[in-house]
């Protein structure tokens, strides 16, 4: 294996509506994509998308200048050499997850397929959660609605963004339709909570059998987070606590002193698959679920992370995972992708 060449190119993807959440509202997404040739198998190419999340992602590395000239240099490397140093790659989980992204599907022959699973062959469907983005009360309940009557089962609420009051009358209302056993609720408070109120907010949305809370208060706060986790009457899962923690020992130290209930991962901000599997890993030996969602990325990333999803827990898939992210953008690119009721199907 060798002589590989890496070309770049970027795009700016466009959302539908406005993608609220605590830390501010998204309206594009710029990413970049790497395609990959080698000249062992004329005419077989793997494409990859890097994209980095502004004021959430490690790598961001300050500017698009930056960015693009690291992840040059970086694929420069990996061209001369043929391999991954993935010691080297762990400070820029995004840059990371595009290579192996790139990598799987020209060690696939060129096929979107990048591994053969059960999904990957078309044979099932991994479960998804509908997302509700922040919003008004009127907003939110329509969002909601919208993805019970296309049959969601598994709903993820974003929280934050209006009167927390307003945000309980809304999660009052689903449970005074549906129970738990007809929709699992998830909500997303993107650090938005404090540490004096997460408590009191956690023991009012426990009322509504809620399955778990993520992030409920920032990042970088470890030993209040751990206090969360050992006294919240919901399960906490964690999310952006984990960017940046890259190397295994810091890894494990983490779980151990938080103790959450469930982490989330997202490859290209939490160490691309190579990390997310040592993350899954080190989770699973301390009794910690996990599951795995898209990070807003085009329909290239989010094939890859169903893809890595599928042959990380599959076959059978049971949690549902947050992989509904593909009708987000004005501009998408085509895969065959397709959501059918609360599953995501591939087809080629």
């Amino acid at each position: 294996m060798g002589n590989f060449h890496i070309d770049i190119t970027d795009r700016v993807l466009h959302f539908k509506h406005p993608a609220g959440t605590s830390r501010g509202v998204y309206t594009t997404r710029h990413s970049y994509f790497l395609t990959l040739t080698s000249d062992s198998k004329p005419g077989v190419k793997g494409i990859g998308e890097c994209a980095t999340l502004p004021d959430l992602s490690c790598d961001t590395l300050g500017s698009d200048y930056a960015y693009a000239r690291t992840l040059r240099s970086l694929c420069d490397l990996f061209c001369a050499t043929g391999q991954i140093n993935y010691d080297m790659w762990r400070p820029y989980p995004s840059m990371l997850f595009g290579l192996e992204t790139a990598l799987a599907q020209w060690n696939a022959n060129g096929s979107s397929q990048l591994f053969d699973t059960p999904f990957g062959r078309g044979e099932e469907g991994i479960t998804i959660n509908g997302l509700v983005w922040m919003g008004s009360f009127d907003e939110m309940y329509a969002r909601l609605q919208e993805k019970l009557d296309k049959g969601f089962r598994c709903v993820k609420l974003k929280i934050g963004a209006i009167d927390f009051d307003q945000e309980l009358d809304l999660i009052k209302h689903i449970r005074a339709c549906f129970s738990k056993e007809q929709v699992e609720l998830r909500v997303d408070a993107n650090g938005g909570f404090t540490p004096e109120n997460a408590m009191s907010r956690l023991h009012a949305l426990a009322k509504y059998d809620i399955h778990s809370i993520e992030q409920p208060i920032k990042q970088h706060q470890w030993r209040k987070m751990a206090q969360i986790c050992a006294a919240s009457p919901i399960p906490v899962a964690l999310d952006e606590e984990l960017i940046g923690v890259n190397m295994p020992g810091m890894k494990a130290e983490m779980l151990d002193t938080i103790r959450p209930q469930y982490i989330i991962l997202k490859p290209s901000l939490h160490g691309a698959m190579f990390g997310s599997e040592e993350w899954i890993r080190l989770a699973t030996e301390r009794g910690i679920g996990s599951w795995i969602t898209s990070a807003l990325e085009s329909n290239i990333g989010l094939n890859a992370i169903a893809h890595f999803c599928a042959k990380t827990y599959g076959p059978a898939v049971t949690m549902p995972q947050g992989l509904g992210t593909g009708q987000l953008f004005t501009d998408n690119i085509d895969m065959p992708l397709y959501i059918e009721g609360d599953q995501l199907w591939y087809r080629e």
